[in-house]
């Protein structure tokens, strides 16, 4: 598979900065790592919004920071409930600021970004309860819900969704999962063929990842792993999106399967010529503003249905 090669140049820019692999280190380089990476992005990109608003929400192990950004729309469709990726270990509002903005702007919902707190100093299953917390405490009852999450927030979002559905509430109309991570077990060709650390993460930096974020005995939690789960049945509207030249690729498509013979209805959206991470490259990356857009778009249309089903 080769590179679009727009995304190729950001994977070159990213190298030039001589940073050490996620897994080389501590998670204190890992996060000193990415906000190195974040400084050398230019600054005020994304879509205006008309708001913009920081506030806090009480969760199980302390106050959960929050970054709300309100669509320039007279009222929002839904609500997009998103969680930053970052391996569990690192990753900040800041750094996602400009994908929540474009996102709020091209669906036309409030989009409410999560600062959960990192592992490994909070491991499984704080992270995720962070995020039911404030799922619970901001969902508003007249309007759509979305869980959202890119790389292992995709992987809590997907967790979210799970428990949703176990307690049968908050009822989610849809969850939004970019490159999620799903599977512990690091297996499939897309890991032979891009793991090698040529594609932003690695195979040995998603083992890291994982040790970082959970005990060997929670790791086929089914809200740990959503990809051990053994029913699937009964999820919201997915829509799904993978990077052809990414480690995680595989194990995304084989979730997209097993939602679908689950009986779930699920768009899957595989870039053959994208690298991990490119979802949020938003003002960089032209097919990462396209691509919002259109997810943007499918969100607004299918809350509409929800609304106003056929």
């Amino acid at each position: 598979m080769t590179l679009h090669p727009d995304m190729q140049a950001m994977l070159d820019r990213r190298a030039a900065l001589n940073l050490p692999g996620f897994a080389e280190g501590t998670p204190e380089t890992a996060r000193q790592a990415f906000l190195e990476a974040q400084a050398a992005l230019p600054k005020d990109r994304g879509a205006a919004v008309r708001s913009i608003r920081d506030e806090t929400v009480d969760g199980p192990a302390g106050p959960v920071p929050v970054r709300r950004y309100m669509p320039q729309v007279e009222r929002p469709v839904g609500q997009i409930f998103y969680l930053h990726g970052g391996g569990w270990v690192f990753g900040t509002l800041d750094g996602f600021d400009p994908a929540c903005r474009e996102l709020a702007d091209a669906s036309g919902c409030e989009v409410i970004s999560i600062d959960y707190r990192l592992a490994p100093e909070s491991r499984f299953p704080i992270p995720l309860n962070d995020g039911w917390a404030v799922l619970s405490a901001l969902a508003e009852p007249a309007l759509p819900l979305i869980v959202a999450g890119d790389s292992a927030g995709g992987n809590l979002a997907a967790g979210l969704a799970l428990r949703a559905r176990d307690e049968g509430m908050p009822r989610l109309a849809l969850q939004l999962l970019a490159y999620p991570v799903l599977d512990p077990d690091l297996r499939g060709e897309s890991h032979e063929r891009y793991g090698g650390g040529d594609y932003l993460i690695s195979t040995e930096d998603m083992r890291w990842f994982w040790d970082q974020y959970t005990d060997p005995a929670d790791r086929n939690h089914p809200y740990a792993a959503p990809a051990k789960s053994e029913d699937l049945s009964g999820l919201p509207r997915t829509i799904l999106l993978v990077a052809g030249c990414d480690p995680l690729h595989d194990e995304g498509v084989r979730y997209a399967d097993r939602l679908k013979a689950a009986g779930v209805k699920v768009t899957l959206r595989d870039h053959a010529d994208m690298a991990h991470g490119f979802f949020t490259l938003v003002d960089l990356l032209e097919p990462a503003n396209a691509e919002i857009r259109v997810v943007g778009a499918m969100i607004a249309k299918a809350l509409e249905e929800e609304i106003q089903p056929d």
